[in-house]
């Protein structure tokens, strides 16, 4: 399966390809103020995508950190924090492996992603809440090449293929 995103400006512009391309019998989705909405669409949100998967590494690594920090302090012996004593130098050595848990689940878990941000659907997000409209149309090669040839028509913003693999 083929999409060809394009983005208009204005809601008349994107009507008028809306019916174009139904003219020529190709399906498309309007999103955008008073159409369907990019979570309804599936447009997936980087950000949302990336907490549930820091959470979900942070649920794993943070206990079997602590596990493993605690474990190294057992094993080696060290003396590293002497006001803890024998029991608090583990129990430390046990919370800065939970920590060290807590960083990777940030660095594996997506939690770059969340800062620096990624893919396309966070750029067609961000014109959608400017008011923008998106126009997609699904389908096979041979009809996102036709859609895209009627779209230039309306001077898009962007226009955008993308190839399911």
């Amino acid at each position: 399966m083929n999409y060809l995103v394009a983005v208009l400006p204005d809601r008349i512009q994107v009507e008028a390809a809306y019916l174009a391309l139904e003219k020529e019998s190709i399906k498309s989705t309007i999103l955008g103020k008073g159409y369907k909405t990019a979570d309804e669409f599936g447009l997936i949100d980087p950000k949302e995508q990336a907490k549930k998967q820091v959470k979900l590494m942070a649920f794993w690594l943070i206990p079997f950190g602590f596990f493993a920090g605690f474990t190294f302090s057992v094993i080696t012996g060290l003396d590293t924090f002497a006001w803890a004593g024998e029991i608090g130098n583990h129990v430390v050595g046990g919370l800065l492996g939970a920590v060290s848990g807590a960083m990777g689940s940030v660095f594996v878990g997506g939690g770059v992603g969340l800062i620096a941000g990624s893919g396309d659907a966070l750029p067609y997000r961000n014109r959608l809440e400017v008011g923008k409209y998106l126009l997609v149309v699904q389908g096979s090669e041979t009809i996102t090449r036709q859609a895209t040839r009627i779209l230039r028509q309306f001077e898009p913003e962007n226009i955008q293929g993308y190839g399911d693999s």
